[in-house]
């Protein structure tokens, strides 16, 4: 019930064109975060991210991105949907970047811009008035979470339609992705032998991988196969090659940016004698998937149908 008070200002507020009741809150990591209005400055970082914000039409709502051209270049569709909004930072931005753009929401995530202890964090943010939602998959840097699932993203793209006030759209969307996620996981015979999956990201004194916490966990998974390193209770992380060689994976997953390109990366192992006897190597079984897509984001869905077909040719 609400006090007095408040039901006396109600009549006030209605006159003046004010909302009676205003604020929402969402829960970002092991914060609660409330918002008593949308923002009106907000800035992404990375192009997943970025590409959320697109997906929900909140260019309006934007000052900039960043965090892109430092590592990766914007595709076609992204450079259409970005228009004008400026690159505020080729790579993590500085609180005065951020600062000096007016911004009052940073969209970003634990090692996507934001380091534990470093300058750039929900709380050395605070004070300058811009509020910070965390990316769900990253969340694992900071607080106990469950493994990668597509729930994390979907629960990203909710909050930030909470966050914006367009919680219909967030609604139409994740039920878009739900239904097409839920065809093409049809598609796919359940007793059809699940392929042991490597995901090479980059390195090659030590390769950097997707551990069990990793969005492609999650799409290797819903594509019929098995990542090798699920055990690893992180998100993004460094093994040693000699893992990768025991565990002998059967398809390895190549994400294709930076300045090493895919190819040469697949070259790299199909040239190198320590993995000659690598079934993935043996076979020459690769798939690329772009970072956009092997990051949370709404190409996460048709990146599953492309692992699928991959990891299951018969059945195309």
């Amino acid at each position: 019930m609400l006090p007095r008070s408040a039901i006396l200002a109600l009549p006030i507020l209605l006159a003046a064109g004010l909302p009676a009741l205003a604020g929402v809150t969402v829960r970002s990591c092991d914060r609660d975060v409330t918002f008593d209005k949308p923002p009106v400055h907000a800035v992404s970082n990375d192009v997943n991210l970025t590409e959320m914000m697109l997906a929900l039409k909140l260019q309006d709502r934007m000052v900039g991105y960043t965090g892109v051209s430092g590592w990766k270049t914007l595709d076609a569709s992204l450079r259409e949907g970005i228009g004008e909004l400026p690159e505020l930072s080729a790579k993590y931005p500085t609180k005065e970047v951020l600062a000096a753009a007016d911004a009052d929401f940073f969209f970003a995530g634990w090692n996507y811009s934001m380091k534990v202890g470093g300058e750039v964090t929900p709380e050395t943010l605070a004070p300058l008035g811009i509020k910070v939602y965390e990316l769900t998959e990253s969340c694992i840097h900071i607080m106990k979470k469950d493994k990668a699932s597509f729930a994390d993203f979907f629960n990203d793209i909710d909050n930030l339609g909470k966050i914006f006030d367009v919680s219909d759209r967030a609604d139409k969307l994740v039920a878009g992705y739900k239904a097409r996620l839920a065809e093409i996981e049809a598609g796919i015979d359940p007793k059809t032998p699940r392929p042991r999956v490597f995901v090479y990201d980059s390195g090659t004194d030590k390769p950097f991988t997707a551990g069990g916490y990793a969005m492609p966990t999650a799409l290797i998974e819903a594509a019929g196969g098995s990542n090798i390193m699920d055990n690893v209770d992180t998100s993004w992380t460094t093994v040693g090659w000699e893992a990768v060689v025991d565990r002998d994976p059967e398809v390895v997953v190549i994400v294709n940016y930076g300045d090493v390109t895919a190819e040469q990366k697949r070259q790299f192992m199909l040239d190198n004698p320590a993995f000659k006897n690598v079934s993935a190597v043996k076979n020459d079984r690769f798939v690329v998937l772009d970072y956009v897509e092997a990051t949370p984001g709404p190409r996460n869905i048709e990146a599953v149908a492309k692992l699928a077909a991959a990891f299951h040719p018969a059945a195309k």
